[in-house]
């Protein structure tokens, strides 16, 4: 639809929903049958498998830390919050979002495991 378009514009592709990458890893680990306990604060937090149902992940026992937070990776200039907003998409090309947060999580991880 971008490229279809007369004219070239800049179009944000995004649900228009904010979530925390905390809940990205809770939700990912639970479509893997992982229950996840958070300790720490800030670059001392860590997630810590709590239980492990089922057998997606074999090499995963309770108390194993399985995310770590690492400053190396830290951007010289983050911003607290990040949200797309897009409004313009659905406007000018009639895009919205076909699918949730948990389904697009669902598929990446299916796909992971393939």
């Amino acid at each position: 639809m971008m490229l279809q378009q007369d004219n070239p514009e800049d179009f944000v592709i995004a649900i228009g929903v904010q979530y925390s990458v905390r809940e990205f890893i809770v939700k990912s680990a639970k479509q893997l049958g992982l229950t996840l306990n958070f300790q720490g604060q800030g670059v001392d937090e860590q997630a810590i498998v709590l239980n492990v149902e089922g057998d997606q992940c074999p090499g995963v026992k309770v108390r194993d830390v399985i995310v770590k937070v690492d400053p190396h990776y830290f951007r010289p200039t983050e911003v607290e919050t990040l949200l797309g907003d897009p409004s313009k998409a659905k406007d000018k090309l009639g895009w919205v979002p076909e699918i949730t947060l948990d389904q697009m999580i669902e598929e990446m991880v299916a796909y992971d495991l393939k």
